[in-house]
């Protein structure tokens, strides 16, 4: 379970940070940044990394989350996807979310093995979402953020699963991209998608 090892040994106001969607062939990624209260009481219990709970348990944690921690949320879009790459997109999300906390932390635990350019210290986890606590909350708001998201889009855009996939490659959405196309929110710098441009027009945009 995720501990409270590198909180406790900064001196000062800690932020996790973390992202989700580097992977999916459509959709922005997002990052989160969250300071959890000092009183640890007041943490709610389950906290973990986002990948091994169910999403009823992401559900519940995240409005408790924000009841009692201060949160930040970054959003890189497909354009800026398609055009920095994934990873300067995904470093880019998580400086907007923890510029967007309330409070500057003095120290940023990052997820992974670099960090964004950030008006405070940072240092990066290797799978810090299994780590530390912080981190891992972060990755429970960033993955709940964008899978509503997801199931916003999804509803306007059928037939390509993304409630269900969230974007990611599955084998109904491959097919999707196929028969249906590829929209605008599809990620045209990965190569499933620029295949597919390659095979046929793109269909109009509504």
């Amino acid at each position: 379970m995720p501990h409270y090892q590198y909180e406790s040994e900064a001196n000062c106001i800690v932020a996790g940070c973390d992202e989700a969607g580097r992977g999916p062939l459509a959709g922005p990624v997002v990052a989160a940044a969250v300071i959890l209260p000092a009183d640890r009481s007041l943490v709610p219990a389950g906290i973990d990394d986002s990948k091994v709970l169910t999403a009823n348990q992401r559900e519940a944690l995240f409005p408790l989350l924000y009841a009692v921690a201060q949160v930040g949320v970054g959003i890189a879009s497909v354009k800026e996807i398609d055009r920095w790459n994934i990873l300067r997109a995904s470093l880019l999300a998580m400086r907007r979310a923890v510029l967007a906390l309330p409070t500057l932390p003095g120290l940023v635990l990052v997820d992974g093995n670099q960090t964004p350019r950030l008006p405070c210290a940072a240092r990066t986890i290797v799978d810090g979402d299994a780590i530390s606590v912080s981190i891992a909350a972060a990755s429970v708001i960033a993955k709940v953020h964008r899978d509503r998201l997801m199931d916003r889009l999804a509803r306007r855009y059928r037939g390509y699963g993304w409630e269900h996939n969230r974007g990611y490659a599955s084998a109904e959405h491959r097919a999707a991209i196929g028969t249906l196309g590829v929209t605008k929110h599809h990620r045209k710098s990965f190569g499933t998608v620029r295949r597919a441009l390659d095979l046929e027009p793109e269909l109009p945009l509504v």
